[in-house]
């Protein structure tokens, strides 16, 4: 057998962690083709097949699973011999809004310490509106957020957001009685849709938690307080979404999108596999 090409290895691995060849070619900065490619003549080099692929998915095969913690292997082996140079460590400030934050974070923070091990790493949670805010006054390196408005035609986007109105399975709301309602802390654009979206249907509600992140509300919710306007994508698996049970309004989608600023190759590189892999976990 040839000696293994080691981007192809790397293009293996990404393509494995985020279930796409898509994403794979997004956080490489390359074409879904070329990505084939690489995978193609692992493939053949190893003489195994590695990936069984569907237009809607794609599986590691059996063959794959096998290859994969060795592949991660050879890619720290390698990572560790060019890193025998000393590397300049740069630092990344990154802020996310807290309504996208969910159980797939420490993936995320993995996969961008894999791409780049030198790179110091700052992570800010808070509303979009003050994520924005710090980003415009030069405190973060990039923004990843719940669009706000029209502008920042130049910000990428990564996947539209899907809400739901997410409570526990057993929850439950008397005739007459005001939806019960977990919200986040004024102001919040998800809050404001959720409250008009029940004024303009003539629900009435009231509060009964704010919270200060998706976790405290998640609490809330998997203690059968409230109900929560919520991306279903980072909602408490004990929940569910009751919008249609108890005759809600539906929720407007929202896009998520990527600002950054950095314009060096590495800080690029990183924010890339970032931005993949959020999409890739939508």
């Amino acid at each position: 057998m040839k000696a293994l090409d080691i981007e192809a290895v790397q293009a293996f691995i990404l393509v494995a962690d985020l279930n796409s060849f898509t994403r794979a070619a997004e956080a490489l900065d390359t074409t879904q083709s070329a990505v084939s490619l690489k995978i193609k003549r692992l493939e053949d080099g190893l003489g195994r097949r590695l990936f069984w692929r569907t237009p809607r998915l794609v599986r590691l095969s059996a063959e794959g699973n096998a290859f994969l913690p060795a592949a991660r292997h050879l890619v720290a082996a390698h990572r560790s011999a060019v890193g025998a140079f000393a590397v300049e460590h740069r630092r990344l400030i990154v802020g996310i809004s807290y309504h996208i934050v969910g159980s797939e974070m420490p993936a995320l923070l993995k996969r961008m310490h894999a791409s780049d091990p030198g790179l110091v790493i700052g992570l800010h949670i808070d509303t979009s509106r003050s994520i924005l805010e710090a980003f415009d006054n030069g405190e973060l390196d990039a923004a990843i957020v719940l669009r706000q408005d029209t502008r920042r035609r130049d910000a990428e986007v990564l996947f539209e957001e899907q809400f739901g109105w997410m409570a526990a399975p057993d929850f439950s709301r008397s005739p007459g009685e005001p939806l019960r309602l977990a919200t986040q802390a004024e102001p919040c654009s998800v809050r404001a849709a959720a409250v008009d979206a029940l004024d303009r249907a003539r629900i009435p509600w009231t509060e009964v938690f704010v919270g200060g992140g998706v976790a405290t509300i998640g609490a809330a919710l998997s203690a059968g307080l409230a109900v929560a306007a919520l991306a279903r994508r980072v909602a408490p698996p004990d929940t569910i979404d009751l919008g249609s049970r108890l005759g809600l309004p539906p929720l407007p989608s929202r896009e998520v999108i990527l600002c950054s600023k950095p314009s060096d190759t590495r800080a690029r590189r990183v924010l890339r596999t970032l931005g993949a892999a959020f999409a890739a976990a939508a």
